[in-house]
């Protein structure tokens, strides 16, 4: 936003009388109007300030006082910096003058054709297109990722304590919290395996089905579900202390998949 003060300097209230003593006088009757109306409370005719929001409203408010004064709108405008010095250039003949409202101006009043403005040729740049290539790409590289993201998500977080325990029958027992993420507004039914961790063996808390290698479970729309699964490997199956499987989560029906690599912790008497 811009006071365009090659065109509103000297400011007067008084522009006839001014004008019939024969001095210049410019389009700014200093009226403060854009002043009143600025939420910032600042003088944008005192140049660009870091307080300024851009919101306009004292292009508004001078747009208003010049319709009534019966000139052209655009005292306060958007402007870029080069169409300002060009513009300012012509006001202050190069700078070897003070801003003359004369120079901007033809003998009928009209503004001068030297004077710089907008055009919408000046929109169609290189710059102009290298900026639409660079947007497009990211928005293009948004628009894959938001259609190929993964739709469903397993996470395991392994029990910090015990790490481990050792059942009456000599096995091994580890425990995990297994998050499954349903991220599609329908129902699922999601099917858990275990992959490797040789003979051993899911159970799931709350739900009642066999311990076995892997178990089927619903899912809502949009939802985690959480669930306490235990993994017993019995002691003549235990190869270290520290042995790694995989949690292998499936839709059938959409055939998604998604892994997670857990560790199975178990005392080194086990060995």
């Amino acid at each position: 936003v811009t006071y365009n003060d090659w065109r509103g300097e000297p400011r007067s209230r008084h522009a006839k009388k001014v004008q019939a003593a024969g001095q210049p006088v410019g389009d700014c009757v200093d009226c403060n109007a854009c002043v009143a109306v600025c939420p910032m409370g600042i003088d944008i005719r005192d140049g660009q300030q870091l307080e300024c929001i851009t919101c306009a409203l004292c292009i508004d408010a001078c747009d208003s006082v010049m319709d009534k004064l019966g000139k052209e709108r655009g005292l306060i405008s958007y402007a870029t910096l080069s169409d300002y010095n060009a513009n300012m250039a012509v006001a202050t003949a190069g700078g070897f003058c003070s801003a003359n409202p004369s120079l901007v101006r033809t003998d009928g009043g009209a503004f001068s054709e030297k004077l710089a403005h907008f055009h919408i040729r000046k929109i169609f740049r290189p710059r102009t297109f290298i900026y639409m290539g660079a947007w497009s790409a990211v928005g293009i590289a948004l628009l894959y990722s938001l259609l190929t993201r993964d739709r469903l998500e397993v996470n395991v977080l392994h029990d910090r304590n015990p790490q481990f325990v050792t059942l009456s029958d000599g096995s091994i027992r580890n425990g995990y919290t297994v998050k499954l993420l349903n991220m599609i507004p329908e129902p699922r039914t999601i099917v858990v395996t275990m992959q490797g961790l040789r003979g051993a063996e899911m159970s799931v808390v709350g739900i009642d089905l066999p311990a076995d290698r892997s178990f089927a479970v619903a899912v809502e729309p949009d939802r985690l579900k959480m669930l306490k699964v235990f993994v017993r490997q019995p002691a003549d199956q235990v190869g270290s202390a520290t042995q790694t499987f995989k949690f292998r989560v499936e839709d059938k029906a959409s055939f998604e998949t998604d892994e997670y690599t857990a560790t199975f912790n178990a005392p080194e008497i086990a060995r």
